[in-house]
């Protein structure tokens, strides 16, 4: 196995927040379900990370109930990591790089919530790491920021990783790429 999906943040936490009917996709499980399907059709690791922050008694506080994955999210299989961090990536406060290591991978995929945040600081440290970076752009996220619009941001993202940080796919990119022998 040398690739793996990681799906960071598509949480309840979000939904708990008022942000929530702000952000760009609120139905950020269909293109995640897709890339999940086609990650476990290609025989790739799929690992999910969840954000928490004990003791907050904000949404992301595991205390609250919200710190698990959206309903609509197909849930993880028998063998697939869950992970959660307390950090905006998915590395420096999880066992996500020995995992990784162990299963021999060396090319990363990447969607989540948060684009320009936690979906976008783990792109950065996995490029830094040595990893083949994918930042799967329609399976991400996000919430306008002050005077900035989501797509504003998304696209100011995928600007700044694209050719430095990571190669910016689709998900229907990335499901085109599959030979029909791998399927």
């Amino acid at each position: 196995m040398s690739r793996a999906l990681i799906v960071i943040d598509v949480q309840e936490s979000f939904r708990a927040r008022p942000l929530w009917d702000q952000i760009a996709n609120p139905r950020i499980a269909e293109p995640v379900n897709r890339l999940v399907h086609l990650a476990r059709d290609n025989g790739d690791l799929v690992v999910w990370v969840l954000h928490t922050e004990p003791g907050s008694g904000g949404a992301f506080d595991p205390e609250q109930g919200h710190v698990r994955l959206l309903e609509e999210v197909e849930p993880p299989k028998p063998g697939e990591p869950v992970l959660h961090k307390t950090s905006h990536n998915a590395f420096t406060t999880t066992n996500l790089q020995q995992l990784l290591t162990a299963a021999g991978v060396r090319e990363l995929l990447v969607c989540g919530i948060r684009t320009e945040q936690c979906v976008e600081t783990t792109t950065r440290v996995g490029s830094d790491l040595g990893y083949r970076m994918v930042f799967v752009t329609d399976a991400t996220t996000t919430n306008p920021i002050g005077d900035l619009g989501a797509q504003e941001i998304i696209e100011r993202t995928e600007a700044v990783l694209r050719d430095r940080f990571a190669r910016i796919a689709t998900v229907a990119e990335l499901a085109a790429e599959v030979r029909p022998s791998q399927v």
